[in-house]
């Protein structure tokens, strides 16, 4: 049996998240699917690369659904597997009786209705069975690759910098589609939010006014393998133009600005970027609006008793 071609593809993702980013989480969720959940399950019609995410753990391509696990397994064994090797993965849905018996019983049923080459170790296919809400899915399995992790490790570190998981999620909610994006951090300081949008694909310039840091910038995406244009520049200089602009705003000693710089900052940026994602550790709601964005959404992100918040404007 081949899967309904009339039919919108569905999608299911899990999440993780840190008690003191689940708000940045939410957003996320939100800028990706319009949408988000309290049980940290989503199911949609958007398909997302799980890795792009610091908080998704999986996600499974719907191929066969059923109201209980023996129709499920009817329609799975129709299914043509081709040559390929497969394993199958049962995904929890955080309910007490999924045990750890239950769950294999689950993968063999499945597995035994495959007509192929079953591989637990080097599987060149793998397939998720799950309970979601009372029905039955099986359908191709992707687990998420923690690319984030690896960007810890740069040559160049800058104390008051976004951690990678920060920035990860800071780009995704401000280019959550990347197709056709131009894109811009204009204090982009030793290039954090450059790497993870580079990493992704993204179309995106770098520049920052202090030019004491940017050759660590360069070398940092170098590092990685990416490459892309970093400048030394005012922002308040910029003319091209741009889709969206990544800010996160100078606060530690040495970039103290005042609330003047920033609102001329915020107004440059609403001239050359049609959307904003600003990264502030102090309250910046009336600059913002009087530099000429609208607030969409928003979320804070907190580290012990540090916190920075994350504003969408457009």
């Amino acid at each position: 049996m081949k899967k309904d071609e009339s039919k919108l593809d569905k999608y299911i993702y899990t999440f993780s998240s840190y008690e003191d980013e689940q708000a940045l989480s939410a957003l996320e969720m939100r800028c990706f699917f319009g949408m988000e959940s309290e049980t940290n399950i989503i199911e949609s019609t958007v398909k997302i690369d799980p890795s792009r995410s610091p908080f998704m753990k999986e996600r499974i391509a719907v191929l066969f659904e059923g109201p209980s696990f023996q129709e499920l397994l009817a329609k799975v064994a129709t299914f043509e597997v081709t040559r390929e090797s497969f394993k199958v993965i049962y995904v929890k849905n955080g309910r007490e009786e999924e045990s750890f018996e239950m769950r294999r019983k689950m993968e063999r049923e499945v597995g035994l209705q495959l007509v192929g080459n079953v591989d637990i170790h080097n599987p060149q296919r793998l397939f998720a069975v799950m309970n979601r809400n009372g029905r039955w899915v099986f359908g191709d399995y992707l687990k998420s690759e923690s690319v984030w992790f690896r960007h810890q490790q740069k040559p160049h570190q800058y104390s008051t910098a976004l951690s990678t998981r920060v920035a990860r999620a800071v780009v995704n909610i401000a280019i959550p589609n990347p197709t056709g994006v131009k894109a811009i951090d204009p204090c982009c300081g030793i290039g954090t939010v450059l790497v993870e949008a580079l990493s992704m694909g993204i179309d995106i310039v770098g520049s920052d006014y202090n030019p004491v840091i940017l050759a660590g910038t360069r070398e940092n995406i170098a590092h990685f393998g990416y490459s892309g244009e970093v400048t030394f520049t005012d922002m308040r200089t910029i003319r091209k133009h741009y889709d969206v602009a990544i800010i996160d705003l100078p606060y530690n000693l040495c970039s103290v600005i005042s609330p003047e710089e920033q609102l001329e900052m915020l107004q440059s940026a609403r001239r050359f970027a049609d959307k904003v994602v600003v990264v502030t550790v102090e309250p910046i709601d009336k600059i913002l609006i009087k530099a000429g964005f609208s607030i969409i959404d928003r979320a804070v992100v907190k580290k012990g008793t540090f916190s920075r918040e994350v504003i969408v404007g457009k």
